[in-house]
């Protein structure tokens, strides 16, 4: 998407037709523009030049918005409130000459004030000064006249329009009853001298400017306020880093640290660029960019990201990316480009506002008529009309979404959840159904020793001889072995002939014994195992692994491996089912782990045994009972998350563009996949609430500036009351989107429980086998093996791999193994297991 600032845009009617003339260029597959942050999204194949020009036609500006490698860049400059100083200098000046022009209309007319000597009874001079000071007034607003008349000589009336019309007609309604009161005058007629003077709407002209930059002003101020959290980013950007040239520490400004750097970071300060620690250890508060508050432990070979802080010890690092590389600036950009993106629920609001303006002008043209018709006097008919223009707001409806779109976008950001478009923002809390990828999502996604059972020695010695064993492997369960005996501090010994049996287990000797590792089965051919069978049968269940060692003919025991649940899981699945969301368990492993997990964590359904390409599809089926957001780490599980209607990539870390999913989350926590759809619901109840009260009080409020309750109630409406009203619309709007900033996203207190889907889900992918095969040297012996594999029937699908000497069938029924081997080995290979 190719970004644009817009100028000249004062209300929704604004955006709405430059989106229009935009979305009318050939080429332009889609046009976003949001009126908060005076920006516009462009997706398609027309020319920068071509865009530009459309929105010129239109009446506005444009120019290309150009993203700077540089970290230190003035991008935070676009987010700078510089509306409100200029608004704040406008209205000073305004009340300073609206006050005696108050006075003179007012305080003399209706309270018997005192004026000058002068004026005392020249109800001329009165009408001249009144005249002045609301010409004064007018200057000073020039640009609602500017911009209004602008709108409408280009035929696409905005809100400065309105105020234009209804500021400029009660302004020569009131200079023509001046004029008409001189010609009174000179014929000496004081009784039509002094009806003249009520005909003066010159305080209703001047008013209703000075209130509507009242609210233009806090509106400014709060949509100032909308931003602080991409501010707050912003501001984390380091200035300087220190980094070692030449062998010497030197500080050099951030644009110049280059990728192979290698920089310094003392305890208090910020890390500049993300990196990796070459030397030293530390804590390191990440905080700024996950909302995770304990520190972090870093040591040698682990990453270091941007703006996070060094709490305590001396690190030197080597700069992995810099610039708009780092993660803060992925971050900036993912939040800033969502809030530039509209949601489908502003949709009514951009139809309304396309026709908004000529319809109240409209309104305003008959509510005159009608009360001529009437019969009323030319000044009451005219004020009623004026009270139409100057009560509408377009502004309230165009700010009902976009400002609560770059709160919340804010406030995911401050907690670690960075939501990509203003569609993942609100589609994410109409999930009903949540898919979890095991591996990594609802576990750890790295193998550790749950259990330790001695046999005739103690646990420590049992610990040691794994040890010295596992050592020599790379296998991903010894490495669990490994990593448990270090962590208690055990040396390992001396192993000599060691010897690795290819899906069996290990072996090696130790002075003059000889030492054996591995499953069940192969220590079982080495020792007898029967009295460990109930262990191991209740270990398996449970979804471990269990590891049998063995010392010469006699077992010594057994330990357990496996892939442990997170911590937070089983609570975030009870949250997630607590409002009322179906979670489903979808994983490659085998039916008894996955069940055991399943069972562990509490997750409504477990569908096991489904390679990696196949959970595309159960994603599919599952789309047909409701809406599914599917939760995996981004990359294995990338054709699910796209297919998912919100793809959630969780434990992303600094690779936050994740281009599969819609919604990253910076923590390794499933508790927040909850946050995140939690802040989607109070988003999207929060641009209910501002879109309600928009529409409200535009149903409400023209029809009572019409007069329409005249006839009935006796209510009428002063057209300053009516500005007053329309200056406070939008405020509120924008202040009511501000109160996201108090939703507190890890809280299950006020969760609401929608009403769960029923999911009648049959397991299309009921089983996988793997065959070991010898005899295949190329892919012509792959397309052989596969086809011989998949003429079987029950066999939906064979992958096989020359390199891996296996082929993966995918079945639709229990076919019995022996017929599988047969058919390869009639394709002319061996069959190895």
């Amino acid at each position: 998407m190719t970004q644009y600032n817009v100028t000249g845009m004062s209300c929704a009617a604004c955006s709405a037709r430059v989106e229009k003339a935009v979305s009318s260029v050939d080429g332009v597959s889609s046009c976003s523009v949001n009126l908060l942050t005076n920006s516009m999204g462009v997706e398609g194949t027309a020319t920068s030049k071509e865009i530009i020009d459309a929105v010129e036609k239109a009446g506005y500006g444009a120019s290309l918005k150009i993203k700077n490698k540089k970290v230190k860049s003035n991008s935070d400059d676009e987010l700078k409130d510089t509306q409100t100083p200029k608004l704040v200098k406008r209205l000073v000046a305004s009340l300073l000459f609206l006050a005696p022009l108050m006075y003179i209309s007012m305080g003399h007319m209706m309270w018997g004030w005192k004026l000058p000597s002068f004026m005392e009874n020249n109800h001329i001079a009165m009408g001249l000064a009144q005249m002045l000071f609301a010409i004064i007034i007018m200057v000073i607003n020039q640009n609602f006249f500017i911009s209004g008349f602008k709108g409408l000589i280009h035929k696409s009336p905005n809100m400065d329009t309105l105020v234009a019309l209804g500021s400029g007609a009660s302004f020569v309604y009131s200079a023509y009853a001046l004029f008409a009161m001189t010609v009174a005058q000179t014929k000496g007629d004081m009784s039509a001298v002094m009806s003249y003077m009520d005909d003066f709407y010159f305080e209703s002209a001047a008013m209703i400017l000075a209130l509507i930059t009242v609210g233009k002003t806090l509106e400014a101020y709060s949509k100032g306020r909308t931003t602080d959290a991409l501010k707050g980013l912003m501001s984390l950007s380091p200035k300087t880093a220190n980094v070692i040239r030449d062998g010497k520490e030197i500080t050099v400004d951030i644009d110049d640290v280059a990728v192979g750097d290698i920089f310094v970071v003392r305890p208090g300060e910020s890390v500049p660029v993300d990196g990796i620690v070459i030397d030293g250890e530390s804590a390191i508060d990440e905080s700024v960019l996950t909302g995770e508050s304990l520190p972090v432990d870093k040591a040698v070979d682990d990453k270091v990201t941007s703006a996070t802080i060094n709490k305590s010890g001396f690190l030197k690092c080597k700069a992995t990316r810099v610039g708009e590389d780092t993660t803060l600036a992925q971050i900036i950009n993912l939040v800033s480009d969502a809030s530039a993106t509209k949601a489908p629920i502003a949709k009514l609001a951009d139809k309304v506002s396309g026709v908004f303006v000529p319809t109240v002008i409209a309104i305003a043209i008959i509510t005159f008529i009608v009360w001529l018709i009437v019969p009323k006097p030319f000044g009451y008919s005219l004020s009623r009309a004026i009270s139409v223009l100057v009560i509408s707001c377009p502004c309230a409806l165009g700010l009902a979404t976009p400002v609560a779109i770059m709160v919340g976008n804010g406030k995911g950001a401050k907690n670690g959840i960075l939501f990509k478009t203003a569609v993942s923002l609100e589609e994410a809390g109409k999930t009903q159904i949540v898919v979890l990828d095991k591996t990594g999502t609802i576990t750890e996604g790295k193998p550790k020793v749950t259990d330790v059972i001695p046999v005739g020695i103690s646990e420590n010695d049992l610990l040691q001889l794994a040890y010295s064993l596992e050592i020599k492997s790379e296998h991903p369960l010894a490495k669990a072995i490994v990593e448990k005996s270090e962590t208690v501090q055990i040396p390992p010994f001396d192993i000599t002939d060691f010897e690795s049996k290819t899906g069996n287990g290990l072996c090696g000797t130790l002075e003059n014994f000889k030492i054996y590792a591995g499953s069940s089965k192969y220590i079982s051919t080495v020792c007898d195992i029967s009295s460990v069978k109930s262990d191991i049968e209740r270990l398996s269940n449970e979804g471990k692994t269990p590891l049998l060692f063995a010392k010469d003919e006699k077992l010594i025991g057994v330990i357990a491996v496996a892939d442990t649940i997170k911590q937070d899981s089983p609570e975030a699945i009870k949250q997630l089912k607590n409002m009322g969301i179906k979670v489903v368990m979808l994983t490659g492993d085998n039916k008894r782990t996955a069940d055991a997990i399943g069972k562990q964590t509490g997750v409504d359904m477990v569908i096991s045994d489904v390679l990696p390409d196949g959970k595309e599809a159960v994603v599919k089926k599952l789309q047909s009972f409701g809406k599914v957001a599917m939760v995996g780490d981004g990359v294995n599980d990338a054709p699910a998350l796209t297919r998912s209607d919100v793809g959630i990539a969780i434990g992303a870390g600094a690779d936050v563009a994740v281009d599969s999913a819609d919604v990253v989350l910076m923590n390794s926590k499933l508790s927040d996949v909850c946050s995140a759809i939690r802040l989607s619901r109070h988003t999207l109840t929060n641009i209910k609430e501002n879109l309600f009260w928009a529409f409200i009080y535009n149903i409400i409020g023209i029809p009572l500036a019409a007069g329409v309750w005249i006839p009935i109630t006796g209510w009428t409406l002063n057209p300053m009351f009516g500005a007053a009203a329309m200056s406070l619309s939008s405020f509120c709007v924008v202040m009511n989107a501000l109160r996201l900033n108090f939703v507190n996203v890890t809280s299950s207190k006020n969760d609401r429980k929608i009403k769960e889907v029923n999911i009648d889900y049959t397991e299309e992918f009921k089983m996988t086998k793997t065959i070991k095969i010898d005899g295949m040297m190329c892919p012509h012996c792959e397309a052989a093996v596969k086809k011989a594999l998949e003429a079987i029937d029950g066999v939906t699908s064979a992958v096989a791999s020359h390199t891996e000497k296996q082929a993966t069938v995918e079945l639709s029924k229990d076919v019995d193994t022996a017929v599988l081997e047969q058919a390869v080995v009639d394709a002319g290979y061996t069959i190895i297991k």
